[in-house]
Parts: C-alpha cells; structure tokens; sequence
C-alpha cells in the first residue's frame, strides 16, 4: 500500500472519530442546553454569555499559539511538549489574577453586581484547559481522535446531568457555572489516564524559540479573531440587555453547532494533513478541493434549511418566550454557511507554515469587521447580527487571495466547485419555505418541511450527479465492502 494510500485512510478513520466526537458531544450538549433554556431565564443565560466571552479570550493565551504550533511540527517530542505545557501553565496563572482583580471592573461597567465573584470562579477553567492543550495537540498530531471521544463525551454527559438537577433544583445561574466547571474538569480527569503523555521535567528555551515565531503568530491571529468574534456580544450587552445577548447567542446556537459537529471536524484532521504534506503543493490541493467541495455539499443545504425553519423549530424547542431569536438564527445560517470556504483556505495556508500569512489576513479582516460593526451598531442589535453576513463575505474573499499562488487555486476554480451545492440547496430551501403557506399544525409542519428538504435533495443530487454526491456514496460503499471483506 502507497504512502498517499495510508494518508488516505487515516484521515477517513479520523474523520469518522472527529465527526463522532463533535456529534456526540455537541448533540448531547444541545439536549442539555434545550432543557436548561427551560429551567434558566434569558437574562441568567445573558449573564453566563458575557462570562464566556472573557474566558474564551482568556484561553486563546492558554489553549492557542503554542499548541498549534506543536501540531504544525513534523519532529515535536517529548521536550517541545514539555516546554509548552508549562508555558501554558504560567500563561494560565497570569491571566486568572488579571481576571480575579479586573473582575469587579467588569461587572461595574455591565451593571452586573453578580458578574465579579462568578467570574473569580469560573476562571479557574483556564488552568484545566492549560493542561489538557497540550494532550489535545498530541492526540490530533497522531489522528487519535477516538481518545478524544471518551475525553468529551464522558465530560458532557457528566457536567450536563449535574446542571440539568441544579436548574431544576433552582439554582439558576449556579447551574451554568456548575456545568462549565465540571465539564472542563472531567475532560482533563480522563485525558490523564487515557493519554499516555507526562509532562517531563524538562523546559527548553531553544526549542520555545523554534516554536515562537509561529506560535506568536497564531496566537495573536486567534486573538484578533476571538476579539473580534466576541466583540459584539461585549457591545450587545453594553447597550442593550442581557435578555437581548441571550438572545443572540440562542440563535447563534443552533448554527454553531452544526459548523462544530461538520466543518470544525473535517478542518481539525485537515491541518495536520496539510502538514504531512506540505512539501507537495499539488497534493495540498486536492486535499483542500476535497475538503471544500465535501463540507460545502454537506453544510450549504444543513444551513439554508435551518434558516427557513427556524421559527417552527424555536417554538417547539425553546417555546415562544425564545421567539426573538429566530432573525438572530437566519442570520447567522447565512453567515456560517461560508465557512466550509474560509476554513480550508485558512488551514492550508497554516499547514504550509506561512502563520505570518494568517496574522496579516486576520488584521486586514478584523479591520473591516470593526469598520461594519461600528457603522452598524447605530441601526440597532439586528443590524449588528447583519454585519456579521456582509463581514463574511469580504472576509471570504481575502481569505482565498493567498492560495492562488501558494496552491494554484483560484477564485474562478473555488466557485465553480461550490455552485453545484449552492444551487442545489437554494432550490430545496425554496421548496421547504413553500410548504409554510399549507394550513397546518407547527407540530405537523416542521418534520415535514424537514422530510421534504432531505428528500428534495439527494433527488436533485442524484439526477445530476453533482460530484460530492457521488464521492460520498462511493466511499461509503468502500468502506461497506472493506467491513464485509474484514468480516469474511
């Protein structure tokens, strides 16, 4: 068997776990979260929100950077490892104690008294996250993502059956704390006895040097964008409510969880793919055009179809007391719906080790996204959601630019292999949006909007043979009959 052939069937295999992963996790999270939307107030959920953000840029300097950079390694061992883990370790430490004394600034400026002694706590999930950043790196280095499995789904269904009885027990936003703790908590508990890794008492300033240019680079690129990405909440909460941030992190969820479960996957095992082979050009492009072609086929339909349910779909699930978040939700779909395209062309560039490339990228971007979103918080909280779509696609547009010439593949070449899915899944939504004017139940409606879209699409799929379609249901029959020969 070939070298590409191994590579092949590696990234398929963990391509399976990492969707299992996602998909488990995120599905289980998302029962959980639907239960919780039940038991726990919006303006409970907007405090949480506004938490989330501080940890998230918070853990950038813990969990990003230098972790990337041990992934985009080809020969990282044991002392780059080591060295990494107690850089994030100090990283962890520094920035808890900025959290704990900034605190009290920060619930002053939110008018949420609540907000300082929270946050001292939930913090403390920085130093769980510094020391499993680094098993994490290992195990997507070497494709082991089925250890990630156990990590993640033991960890959900754990902190969410204990939030679950807290909520219902009314302790309201303790319940949420509770489960962000506890998550973090027994991810690194049994990461520890399933990863053979230990950190060694060994620490390398030369070999932190190798991995500073490139880890700076990332580092500060995943900076920017969680800044950017959180920015808007952080304005959203200022000038509104946290009902109304809640609100938009609602419909935000929904579509975040598709793009978790289906394109954070396939990009998560594509990065150190690229890497493996970043010295043959050509190859890095058939793995990026499969990568696009693959996650655009599969995200586009998931995406518009959401958008045109989403009213029925929140008053079933969240009820009608969670009906302001379904413009919020429409946006959003239409928005992520592009990310299939950003995140291929953005990690063959980190798998080539052009980080210098990302950060320039990541400044221009956020430049424009700051420029949208100060025009547009003059118009209201809507009109923010909405500079979000108009973001992306400027966005999308210089995220490709660079691999014209790193990779040969064009803007011309990226749309003509996205078209075929896009129309495809524009027709399907019309026809589910058709059905909204039939004089039924929402009860009745939504499952059959959903039928009727599947339908509609492996229907066009198939009698046109659109080329994703059709690698699909190969490999699935390949790896039926694969299954069948190891049985036999």
């Amino acid at each position: 068997m070939n070298d590409n052939q191994v590579t092949k069937n590696t990234v398929i295999k963990s391509l399976f776990w990492k969707f299992l992963e996602r998909g488990g996790t995120q599905g289980i999270s998302f029962i959980v979260s639907i239960i919780l939307a039940r038991l726990v107030l919006p303006e409970e959920y907007g405090v949480i929100a506004l938490m989330t953000i501080f940890i998230g840029l918070a853990n950038v300097f813990v969990q990003k950077g230098f972790s990337t950079a041990l992934v985009q390694k080809k020969d990282a061992d044991d002392i780059d490892f080591s060295t990494v883990f107690y850089v994030n370790l100090i990283m962890a430490g520094v920035i808890y104690i900025i959290l704990v004394y900034t605190s009290p600034l920060i619930a002053n400026f939110y008018s949420e008294p609540q907000l300082a002694s929270l946050l001292k706590i939930l913090s403390l999930t920085l130093f769980l996250g510094a020391i499993n950043s680094v098993q994490i790196s290992i195990l997507t280095k070497k494709f082991q993502f089925k250890k990630l499995l156990y990590s993640s789904l033991t960890a959900i269904v754990v902190s969410g059956s204990i939030s679950i009885g807290l909520a219902y027990k009314g302790y309201g936003v303790w319940a949420l704390i509770a489960q962000q703790l506890i998550n973090q908590f027994v991810v690194t508990l049994v990461m520890w006895f399933t990863v053979e890794w230990r950190p060694k008492l060994v620490f390398s300033t030369n070999r932190l040097k190798g991995l500073f240019n490139y880890g700076t680079n990332m580092l500060l690129t995943n900076l920017i964008g969680t800044i950017s990405y959180d920015i808007r909440g952080l304005v959203i909460g200022k000038l509104y409510t946290s009902s109304m941030l809640a609100f938009s992190n609602r419909g935000k969820q929904f579509p975040t969880l598709i793009i978790r479960n289906i394109d954070d996957s396939i990009q998560a095992v594509m990065l150190p793919a690229y890497s493996l082979n970043q010295d043959n050009r050509k190859r890095v492009k058939e793995i990026m055009r499969r990568s696009i072609t693959t996650s655009s086929y599969i995200i586009f339909p998931i995406m518009i179809g959401l958008a045109v349910i989403a009213e029925p779909l929140t008053r079933i699930l969240l009820t009608e007391n969670w009906l302001p978040s379904v413009p919020f939700m429409q946006i959003f779909c239409i928005s992520y719906m592009l990310k299939p395209i950003h995140s291929a062309n953005l990690q063959a560039i980190k798998g080539l080790g052009y980080s210098k490339i990302i950060l320039k990228l990541e400044i221009i971007k956020k430049v424009v996204e700051l420029t949208i979103l100060i025009i547009s918080m003059n118009f209201g909280v809507y009109a923010i959601a909405m500079g979000t779509l108009i973001a992306s696609l400027i966005s999308m547009a210089i995220n490709i630019f660079p691999n014209k010439r790193l990779v040969d593949y064009s803007y011309s070449e990226q749309l003509r292999d996205l078209l075929p899915s896009l129309v495809t899944s524009l027709f399907m939504g019309a026809v589910v949006y058709s059905i909204q004017y039939f004089n039924l139940s929402v009860y009745l409606r939504l499952p059959l909007q959903v039928f009727i879209g599947m339908i509609t699409y492996v229907l066009i799929s198939n009698i046109f043979k659109l080329e994703p379609y059709s690698y699909i249901l190969n490999e699935i029959k390949m790896n039926i009959r694969n299954k069948k020969s190891v049985v036999l």
